[in-house]
Order: structure tokens, then sequence, then C-alpha cells
């Protein structure tokens, strides 16, 4: 028998792949691992002199979607002129354990962790929701005010970045979007997040980006940028009003300093109102926050969702390894 791999390229990813079809895929990836139907050995991790390689496998059992993620984070790679951090994504047969597909990584967590943002805004976010207060204008901030779009009919967007040309650069390419929300590039965080009804964190900080109580009550904010327990974007004030919703309690409570720091106690997991066990937003007063770190059902769910649909049209290059 000859074995067959597809291969795809991030345009194949971002192809197939579009926000609604996303968070639709992380509905089910976080459903399954709140019903504690998925299996998620403990990150693999390789370093050499250079960097770090990082090994993230997951099954699903319902949905029966079986895949590993491959980052490797290598600093001195934008000397050569290569990005810091590169990634693959390998699809599995359940059935057999033979490879399916390999799928450029990269674009592939950006679209995933946006859509994650989506999920959130979708249940936690008051339904009127109109605007947004971004804080970081990079790839994953993108994704985010995306993932939000898809659920919600936003006009007004404030970027919040450290760098004015990264925020004018990504405000330029939020112009020609469809459906294009009015756009302010402010280095205010008050102005920001007074009038924002939902609030979007997506930086590197180290420390808090925004006075939690120039939170408007009803406000929902998803924090997605802090990944070490040293690590707050949101601060103690903001964890302390909001109800929190987590992607995985033993994830965000071994890496997300935000809530670490602040001693957060956590309502419940995304999937666990996904499931109907906690309720979405209970009042339009209620503020929210959703913290994920990202888990590996996520890059499973969205990872399927991308073969079947290039299978589908045919897309990508079919490589004989027999």
């Amino acid at each position: 028998m000859i074995m067959k791999i597809r291969i795809l390229t991030a345009d194949h990813v971002r192809e197939v792949l579009p926000m609604p079809k996303a968070i639709e895929a992380m509905k089910r990836a976080f459903g399954q691992l709140s019903a504690h139907q998925a299996d998620i050995p403990l990150r693999g991790r390789l370093a050499t002199e250079k960097g770090v390689t990082l090994l993230m496998p997951a099954y699903l059992h319902q949905s029966r979607e079986l895949a590993i993620k491959i980052v490797s984070v290598y600093g001195d790679n934008p000397r050569m002129g290569l990005p810091t951090v590169a990634g693959l994504v390998m699809v599995l047969d359940p059935e057999t354990g033979m490879p399916l597909a390999l799928m450029e990584g990269t674009s592939l967590t950006a679209i995933r962790t946006g859509a994650a943002g989506g999920l959130a805004a979708e249940l936690l976010s008051r339904k009127d929701a109109e605007t947004v207060a971004l804080f970081g204008a990079g790839v994953q901030g993108k994704s985010q005010l995306r993932g939000v779009m898809a659920v919600r009919h936003i006009r007004q967007v404030w970027i919040v970045d450290s760098s004015s040309n990264q925020a004018e650069k990504l405000a330029d390419e939020i112009k020609s979007w469809p459906s294009c929300p009015g756009i302010m590039v402010t280095r205010d965080s008050r102005e920001a997040v007074s009038q924002a009804d939902i609030v979007i964190a997506a930086t590197t900080s180290l420390t808090p980006l925004f006075n939690g109580n120039d939170l408007r009550p009803g406000t929902h904010v998803t924090g997605v940028g802090s990944f070490t327990p040293q690590m707050q974007e949101i601060d103690e004030i903001t964890v302390r009003r909001a109800r929190v919703v987590v992607d995985s309690r033993e994830a965000c409570m071994a890496e997300a300093g935000d809530l670490i720091i602040a001693g957060a106690v956590i309502s419940a997991e995304i999937g666990e109102i996904v499931n109907g066990v906690f309720p979405p937003r209970r009042n339009d007063q209620e503020i929210t926050f959703f913290k994920t770190v990202g888990v590996a059902v996520q890059d499973a769910a969205a990872a399927a969702a991308v073969l079947a649909e290039a299978t589908e049209r045919g897309l990508g290059n079919l490589v004989s390894l027999s």
C-alpha cells in the first residue's frame, strides 16, 4: 500500500479555515476537554545550545481527531532572516497511526487562538457589544479582533500598542477588511478601556496594561498574551471584579501570571459553558474575563478541520512516503 501525506502551506491553512469554522472547531475541542474526553500528554521539551523545540500532542475521543504540533523557538533566527518561532502540525489517523497531513503551524496557531477569543466573546460578551479596545497590534492581536468580529457587530476599535508604527500598520490593514469598523490609534489606555465593551490583551507585557477600575460594568476582557507565572497583562483589580473563565484550569493555574498573582477564583472552563454545565454571561452588568494559555486540543481540532476541507477541495501536495 502506498502511504501518502498531504502537505499544506500557510496560505492553504488560511484559505480553508475561516474564523467562523475555526470557532466551531474550538467549541468541539473545549467541550471535549472539559468533558474529560481528550488526552493531552505533558508537553515535551527539547533544548539545544541555540533554542528549544516543544512537542504538543492531543487526541479528541468523540470527534476522533489526533495531531501533534512541533514548535521551535530560536532567538537568534532573525539575524539569519528566519522567524524566531516556527511550527508544524502533523495529523494522524487514529485507526492506524499513519500520518495523513503535515501543515504549517504558525498560521494555524494564530487562527485557533483568535477563534478561542471569538468563542469567549460569543459566550461572555454582551450581545450588543460594539466597541473594542485592542492591546497589541501583532499577529495575535489581529487574529483576536477577527475572532470578535466574527461573533459581534463591531463599529469602533481603539488600538493601543507601544509601537506607533505597528499600530498604524494594523489600522491601515483593518481599513481594507469587509465591514470595517472605525479605527482609533491611541497610547491612552484609560481612553480606550473606558469606552470599550470588549477589551483584548495580546501583548508580551510583564506588567498590567490598564487599570481595572476603568472597566465599565458589562465589559468582557480576553487575555492571551501572558504565558508564565511572572507575566501579568491583566491587573488584580480586573480579576477581582470579573467572573473568571479559562480554557483549562490546570494549564492556567500553572502558567497564567494574571491569575496566579491575583489568587484568582476560577468560575468555569469555557468547555463547561459550551457543554451547559455553567451558564454563559448571566446579566448585562457582569464583567467577564477569559484567560487562555493555549491547549493542544485546539491544534488537533483546527488541523482536522483544515485537512477535511483541503481534501475536499483537492488542495496541497500529496507526497508518497513509500
